[in-house]
């Protein structure tokens, strides 16, 4: 395991979370935790919803 501040973080679909649809798209990525120890959000693309969404970092 590599020692740094680049962390392995997972990405959830919001609005996938908040509708009764079965399923939850998510995705896999890194981030620097010094150069941004917020919370990340991305466009990614939902296979669900098959459009772009706001994907939000999840514990």
């Amino acid at each position: 395991m590599a020692k740094g501040p680049r962390v392995i973080i997972h990405l959830e679909c919001t609005t996938c979370r908040t509708s009764g649809k079965p399923g939850v798209s998510r995705y896999t990525t890194t981030k620097n935790k010094r150069t941004t120890p917020d919370r990340m959000e991305l466009k990614k693309h939902c296979r669900y919803e098959n459009k772009h969404t706001v994907h939000k970092e999840i514990k």
